[in-house]
């Protein structure tokens, strides 16, 4: 089987590490990609750095997609993507935004583009229950992920997963089965799960 990876993209809220921890559990070849982050916030999951450096790989065009939000600056690095796979892994990339997601599908490897989707409510109820300082903000972002998916209406996904009505392993399950099985990434209908 050819080299593959995982774009979990959704919402705050929407189970990106539960799910990445579940595959994990399934198959050991399951690594999370930790984005070059600089600014403040959460470190566990990133590779801290500083924007000049992001800067100076974007420059060399190492950086397959950058972006700010929440006060930081995050990269992925076409390096790292290359070195999880070379090493025989296969990288999860947590994603927020449609461009993201098709910035890193150009990475020449088997994508599974994974639309994790949940409510509002949902979103609010997980942020809270895990402690999230700026669940406001975090709400913002639900938002406006919302409206990216609106905007982008005819963004081929492979999967798209309700994770407030899919488990987390089910998810996982499925996630591995649509990349064992080479499924290919098609356009779905997704303003009715969106609203």
């Amino acid at each position: 089987m050819s080299p593959s990876g995982v774009i979990l993209y959704g919402p705050p809220g929407s189970g990106k590490d539960t799910i990445t921890a579940e595959l994990s559990s399934l198959r050991p070849e399951f690594t999370l990609f930790q984005r070059l982050k600089a600014g403040p916030g959460r470190t566990t999951g990133y590779r801290l750095t500083t924007s000049e450096r992001i800067e100076e790989l974007a420059q060399a065009g190492e950086v397959l997609y950058r972006n700010s939000r929440y006060g930081a600056e995050y990269a992925i690095d076409r390096s790292e993507v290359s070195a999880l796979v070379d090493s025989g892994r296969i990288p999860v990339l947590h994603m927020g935004q449609v461009a993201g997601a098709r910035a890193v599908a150009s990475h020449p490897i088997n994508w599974v583009r994974v639309l994790l989707w949940c409510p509002e409510d949902v979103t609010r109820q997980r942020c809270q229950g895990r402690g999230d300082k700026d669940v406001e903000a975090r709400l913002k972002v639900w938002h406006e992920t919302r409206q990216d998916l609106l905007d982008h209406a005819a963004e081929p996904w492979s999967l798209v997963i309700r994770t407030d009505q899919v488990s987390a392993a089910q998810a996982a399950q499925d996630i591995d089965d649509a990349r064992s099985a080479g499924t290919t990434a098609e356009v779905r209908d997704i303003r009715g799960l969106v609203g």
